[in-house]
């Protein structure tokens, strides 16, 4: 009978020390109790290639410390093309061999991006096919490489362009060789000479047909048989570098389907090329002329 009277005077009449203890011996796991597990994660990598949002060009893709990034028209199959006096004005970015999506800012996708070996053996990135460079001036001597946001290298000599994730047209400037293993020359006469023509975003040569007229499709079937042979260029989205004229493109549909057109000319790859970058294997079928590749001072399409 005395053990309960005796148990409830420990708790009143004993020092609280014992309670105290007891609270301050189980604080630690309420307080990693109440935190959550993200306090817990290491913290996000920055990302090496990041984009930005230009004022007059748009979206650009850039380095991690916000150094535009450049592509080369020269550079037809994809490889480094800039060499001598040029590789001082322009130098190459390279991102690691451990590239991996984490590393890339949202919209820019890791199977768009490689590497190349330069001549000299140096790594370098490549996007969409294009190899990057840093506009990187020496002037006197000194080198004036661009600041932080700044697009100086855009369009010089006209075969410089900021690097941008949703082109819909770029220039390459590359030697026409047709279906027929000849060279030909801007005026579709045999012949040595790199034309500067228009490719989709990877690279890809793009043609206009000499017998359309403006805004008139006259090769492609009401069932689409022969397509294949010269497909359309379905898009109708304008993104170009600012060395050509927006408001010169636009689009028409063509049974159901969306085509770009520049000064009125429907616009079309060649099927024997293979989307393969620097191929214009169609300036010559059937003859020279007849599928031309699409440039920047073309007449503008006739009127029908």
């Amino acid at each position: 009978m005395m053990t309960p009277v005796h148990g409830r005077a420990f708790l009143h009449s004993k020092s609280p020390w014992p309670l105290f203890a007891l609270f301050i011996s189980i604080l630690p796991a309420l307080f990693l109790s109440s935190c959550s597990d993200d306090d817990n994660d290491p913290p996000a990598a920055e990302a090496l290639v990041q984009l930005r949002t230009d004022a007059v060009l748009g979206t650009v893709i850039t380095d991690k410390t916000n150094h535009t990034l450049y592509s080369f028209a020269n550079d037809v199959n994809g490889a480094n093309n800039c060499t001598g006096g040029c590789a001082s004005v322009w130098s190459i970015f390279y991102a690691g061999d451990d590239l991996t999506q984490s590393l890339l800012s949202s919209g820019l996708d890791l199977a768009d991006f490689g590497t190349v070996t330069t001549a000299g053996g140096a790594k370098q990135t490549t996007y969409k096919g294009w190899p990057l460079y840093y506009y990187a001036p020496a002037v006197g001597g000194t080198n004036t490489a661009e600041g932080p946001g700044e697009n100086r290298g855009e369009g010089i000599g006209g075969f410089w362009h900021v690097a941008k994730p949703d082109y819909t047209i770029r220039l390459l400037n590359a030697q026409l060789v047709g279906n027929d293993g000849k060279n030909y020359t801007s005026a579709y006469a045999e012949g040595t000479g790199k034309t500067l023509y228009f490719t989709d975003a990877k690279g890809a040569t793009i043609y206009t047909f000499s017998k359309d007229s403006s805004n008139k499709n006259k090769f492609t079937a009401a069932d689409l048989s022969n397509n294949a042979i010269w497909p359309m260029y379905e898009t109708d989205k304008v993104v170009v570098p600012s060395t050509l004229d927006k408001n010169l493109f636009g689009s028409i549909t063509v049974f159901g389907k969306k085509q770009l057109t520049y000064k009125g000319w429907p616009l079309y790859y060649f099927g024997s090329d293979n989307k393969m970058r620097g191929s214009n294997k169609g300036v010559s079928v059937p003859t020279p002329g007849i599928w031309p590749v699409g440039v920047k001072d073309a007449p503008v399409a006739p009127v029908p």
